[in-house]
C-alpha cells in the first residue's frame, strides 16, 4: 500500500509541476510601451502587445523583446570637412522610437547600432555640403536634413528618428584663433561705426537745436519789428489825427473876428522872435528900409493874414 501511494503521490507531484510548468510556458504578461515577438519552430508567428497573452508551450517562444518607448543614443565624435575643406571634429545625440518590431527584429541585426552608424555618415555627408560658418549658423537646419536622410534609410528597420541634436563642433585650433580675431575686428568695426553714428546724430541734434533757436530768435525779431512799426503807426495817426484836431480848432476859431485878431497877432509875435533869432545868431542882418522896426513887421504880418482872409484860407466852408 505504501509503495502505490507513493507512486500515485509522485505522479501527482511530476503532473503538478508539469501543470505549473506548462501554464509559466504558455501565459506571458506583456508589460506596458513593450512587445514580444513569438517565434515556433524557428519561424515568425505573431506580436504580443501589452496584457495577457497565452503561448503554446513548448513550441511557441518569445524571440525578440522590443520597446515602443523613445530612447537616446550617443554619436561618437567623427571627423568632418567642410565643404571649404575646414576640418571639424562632431559629436551628436539621437532620438529615435520604435515602430514595428517585426521589421526591427528581422529587418536588421541591430537597429541602435545601425542607426547610429547611418547618422553619422549622413553627418559627414550634410556637413560637406556647407561651409565652415553656416556649420555654427545653420544647426537646426543641419539637424532636420540629417534627421530627413536617416530616416529614408531606416524606414525598411522599423524605427523613426524623432531628432538629431549635434552636441559640440570642434574646428582645429588655428581656425578657432582666425575666428577670434575675426569677432574681434567686427566687435571693434560696430563700436567704430557706432561711435560715429553717435557723433553724426549728436551733430545733426547741435544743428537742429541751432536752426530752431535762430527760426525762434527771426520769428521773435519779427514779432517785434511788427509790433514796433505797429505801435509807430499807432503814434503817427494819433500825432496826425491830433494836429488835424488842431488846425481844424484853429481853422473854426479863425473865421471869427477875435480869432483873426489873435491869429494876426500871433503871427507879429513869431516875425519879432524869428528876427530877434537872426539878430542874435548872426552879426551882420541885412534889411530893407521899412523892415527896421518892429511896427513894420507888424504891419507886413497883418497884411499876410488880410490876403489870407480874402481868398477864403480860414473859412471851413471854402474846402
Amino acid at each position: 500500500m505504501n509503495s502505490i501511494f507513493d507512486f500515485v503521490f509522485s505522479v501527482g507531484f511530476g503532473l503538478a509541476v508539469l501543470l505549473i510548468v506548462v501554464l509559466k510556458g504558455s501565459v506571458k504578461f506583456v508589460p506596458q510601451n513593450r512587445a514580444f515577438v513569438i517565434e515556433r519552430f524557428g519561424k515568425y508567428r505573431r506580436t504580443l502587445t501589452a496584457g495577457l497573452n497565452f503561448l503554446v508551450p513548448f513550441f511557441d517562444k518569445v524571440a525578440y523583446n522590443q520597446t515602443f518607448k523613445e530612447q537616446a543614443f550617443d554619436v561618437p565624435s567623427q571627423s568632418a570637412i567642410t565643404k571649404d575643406n575646414i576640418g571639424l571634429t562632431v559629436d551628436g545625440v539621437l532620438y529615435l522610437k520604435l515602430l514595428d518590431p517585426y521589421k526591427a527584429s528581422y529587418g536588421v541585426e541591430d537597429y541602435v547600432f545601425a542607426v547610429t552608424q547611418l547618422a553619422q555618415t549622413t553627418m559627414r555627408s550634410e556637413i560637406g555640403k556647407i561651409q565652415l560658418d553656416k556649420t555654427f549658423e545653420d544647426r537646426e537646419s543641419l539637424n532636420t536634413a540629417i534627421v530627413r536622410s536617416i530616416n529614408e534609410a531606416a524606414e525598411p528597420w522599423g524605427v523613426q528618428v524623432l531628432r538629431y541634436e549635434i552636441k559640440d563642433i570642434e574646428p582645429p585650433r588655428s581656425v578657432l584663433e582666425a575666428m577670434e580675431r575675426q569677432m574681434k575686428a567686427e566687435r571693434d568695426k560696430r563700436a567704430t561705426v557706432l561711435d560715429s553714428e553717435g557723433e553724426r546724430q549728436a551733430a545733426i541734434n547741435v544743428a537742429e537745436g541751432e536752426k530752431q533757436a535762430k527760426v525762434l530768435s527771426a520769428e521773435g525779431d519779427r514779432a517785434q519789428q511788427i509790433l514796433t512799426a505797429q505801435g509807430e503807426a499807432q503814434a503817427i495817426e494819433l500825432v496826425a489825427t491830433a494836429k488835424a484836431m488842431a488846425i481844424r480848432t484853429i481853422g473854426e476859431s479863425a473865421a471869427t473876428v477875435p480869432g483873426q485878431k489873435a491869429v494876426q497877432l500871433d503871427l507879429a509875435t513869431q516875425a519879432i522872435t524869428a528876427k530877434q533869432n537872426i539878430a542874435k545868431e548872426s552879426t551882420v542882418v541885412l534889411m530893407g528900409d521899412t523892415a527896421s522896426d518892429a511896427g513894420s513887421v507888424v504891419a507886413e504880418a497883418v497884411a499876410v493874414v488880410t490876403a489870407m482872409n480874402k481868398s477864403g484860407a480860414f473859412n471851413p466852408d471854402s474846402a
